[in-house]
């Protein structure tokens, strides 16, 4: 079996900390980064960034610090449950991009995503990061649904 880590992509959701406790249900313990991947600009800071007053770059490190500062309740929670879990954030848009790419990065062995349950319109209109994850991942993604 891979021993590469659990990658959790987490945005601080109860369907991401649902995700957490059913991956260990499943997978049991074991090595795992808890990940948010953060925008590169929020919609304020792009219509900021337009103005030459602001020089370039110069939200990652905010937005960095926002992605790990959500994503510490996740590390915290995948820790209880029993992973060897480590913080990280990333910024990229879109998000699955990210999700993907440090999972490349760090030779995940399964991809773990709690899912909002979208469908039809929503789904259309607001995207799916956990159906393009498992679209361009190249390795296992766990796609966990919403508690009914």
């Amino acid at each position: 079996m891979h021993d590469g880590p659990v990658l959790f992509a987490y945005d601080g959701s109860d369907d991401a900390d649902r995700a957490i406790g059913v991956a260990f249900d499943l997978l049991g313990a074991g090595p795992a980064i808890v990940l948010d991947v953060g925008p590169v600009l929020t919609t304020a800071e792009s219509l900021a960034a337009i103005s030459s007053v602001v020089p370039g770059g110069a939200f990652d490190d905010l937005n960095l610090d926002d992605a790990l500062t959500r994503v510490r309740p996740g590390v915290e929670h995948a820790r209880n449950v029993g992973f060897d879990a480590e913080a990280r954030a990333e910024l990229s848009t879109p998000t699955w991009e990210g999700i993907v790419g440090t999972a490349n990065e760090i030779d995940a062995k399964v991809i773990v995503l709690g899912s909002r349950g979208l469908t039809g319109v929503h789904e259309a209109f607001e995207g799916s990061v956990s159906h393009q994850v498992a679209e361009h991942a190249g390795r296992p993604v766990l796609i966990v649904p919403p508690a009914k």
